[in-house]
């Protein structure tokens, strides 16, 4: 019964029965685009108090810093990026970086844990642009949106948070984990004609 009731409630990826590993869409050239699924990721809002920002900048210095408001800044695979004034996603490598975080930031700051109500994806390539501005309420075109750039933004009527992290152009894309059979699906389609991978893990 116990070993049942593990079986359960085990954890599993918010893409599970969407993302098949392999070549999707156009079979012929080059894929245009890799799609890797960043399941594991340690995931946390914070909110600074009034008139805290400089100091939780210091204490945030293992992350890089705050960003400025439309930015990201990652040091690795661990990072923050602008969500909105005065607040900011922290992102790191696996949920227990995050652990002690709500406790090192008290009186500073309000952190939320985020790691098991987002879906993540890193989208890397020479057309993951072009996918992502077939949905993305974002100017993409390098001229307007680069690396280190973040926007909370809508991707097919989904409220997203989307970074950049190089000028592959490699961007990170977080969704809410409910809706990512949507975007799943709307990426997809997007993605169709310029042939795209979903990584084996």
């Amino acid at each position: 019964m116990a070993e049942a009731a593990r079986a359960l409630w085990q954890s599993r990826s918010p893409w599970v029965g969407l993302a098949r590993p392999g070549r999707h869409g156009a079979a012929t050239g080059a894929p245009g685009m890799h799609v890797a699924l960043r399941d594991g990721l340690g995931l946390a809002t914070i909110v600074a108090a009034d008139g805290c920002e400089a100091v939780l900048a210091d204490r945030l210095l293992a992350f890089g810093g705050l960003p400025e408001p439309g930015k990201a800044r990652f040091t690795g695979e661990r990072g923050l990026v602008w969500s909105a004034p005065g607040q900011w996603l922290a992102v790191a490598e696996e949920p227990g970086v995050l652990s002690g975080l709500a406790e090192e930031l008290h009186g500073l700051a309000a952190v939320t844990e985020q790691s098991d109500s987002r879906a993540v994806l890193r989208l890397t390539g020479p057309r993951a642009g072009d996918a992502l501005r077939k949905g993305v309420a974002v100017d993409l075109h390098p001229r307007a949106f680069g690396p280190g750039d973040a926007a909370v933004t809508v991707i097919a009527h989904v409220g997203a948070q989307l970074w950049q992290l190089d000028a592959a152009p490699t961007y990170d894309l977080a969704v809410p984990r409910s809706f990512a059979g949507s975007v799943w699906r709307w990426l997809d389609e997007a993605a169709a004609e310029f042939g795209y991978v979903v990584a084996v893990r």
